[in-house]
Formats: structure tokens, C-alpha cells, sequence
């Protein structure tokens, strides 16, 4: 077999073009280049759409979790508007509302004298009657219209 070059071929080869059976370079840098770019895009991709999860997460917001599943939702059927409520819901601060009345449960205890966290338990009549003006409770296990009336 010979090797030699075509006679029609030009005498001077860019340097891309490969012998045969030799390695092409252009072909490896491209097939680098492209698996880069892919996993560069698709990395993009991530991040932009875990932004609302993200951003709820660092602002420990509330409402994280229905972030988070709305995020997945969208992922999983392609419905941007999912997307776009878990960003709406992760830019916006809900009030707290349970810790609001946890925090005015426990002043409200702290003002009646009662232990924290027993203010829920169920009390008797006598613990909760309010004494008369001679120090006894009086209506301790009264009926409501008996007190009225008394």
C-alpha cells in the first residue's frame, strides 16, 4: 500500500486534515468544546430555575416549602406559571401568623401568672375563678347565668 499523496490534491494541507488512520485533532477539540457547552447550559438552566427555591431558602421564608414543590412541579410538567408563583411567593415576606399568636400566647401567659406552654391545658373552675372582693372565688364552678345574676 502507498501512502503517497494524490497528485491532484495541493501540495500544501491545512493542518486539520488528518492521514488516514491518524487522530483528528479538530474533531476531539469540537467534541470537547460541545460536551462543555452542553453541561455549561444545562448547569445555566439549574440555577435559573432553582432561583425561587434558592432565594427562599436564604431569606428563611415561610412559605419555602410551597416554593420548593412548585419549583418541582414545574420542572416535572413544563408549566411555567408554576415557575413563576414560586418566584412571586419567594419575593414576597408573609406574616407569620403562628408565631405571631405563639408570641401573644406566651406574653398572655406570662401576664396570668401561668406556667409557659400550660396555658392551653385544661384548667379547673377554682384556678381560673377570679376571687370576689373578700379574697374567695365565689363563682368557682358556677354556671354562667348563676354568675350573671350573682
Amino acid at each position: 500500500m502507498n501512502a503517497a499523496v494524490n497528485p491532484a490534491a495541493p501540495h500544501h494541507l491545512p493542518s486539520f486534515i488528518t492521514a488516514p488512520g491518524g487522530t483528528d485533532y479538530l474533531m476531539v477539540i469540537a467534541a470537547i468544546i460541545l460536551i462543555g457547552a452542553v453541561l455549561g447550559i444545562g448547569l445555566l438552566f439549574l440555577r435559573l430555575h432553582t432561583l425561587p427555591e434558592r432565594m427562599a431558602h436564604k431569606t428563611h421564608k415561610i412559605q419555602f416549602e410551597v416554593v420548593a414543590v412548585l419549583g418541582l412541579l414545574a420542572l416535572f410538567t413544563h408549566i411555567h406559571a408554576f415557575w413563576v408563583a414560586g418566584l412571586l411567593l419567594a419575593l414576597i415576606d408573609l406574616p407569620d401568623i403562628p408565631g405571631m399568636f405563639g408570641r401573644m400566647a406566651g406574653s398572655l401567659e406570662k401576664i396570668a401568672g401561668i406556667a409557659p406552654g400550660t396555658g392551653g391545658d385544661a384548667a379547673s373552675d377554682a384556678e381560673t375563678a377570679v376571687p370576689g372582693p373578700d379574697g374567695i372565688a365565689p363563682y368557682a364552678g358556677a354556671s354562667v347565668e348563676e354568675k350573671n345574676h350573682a
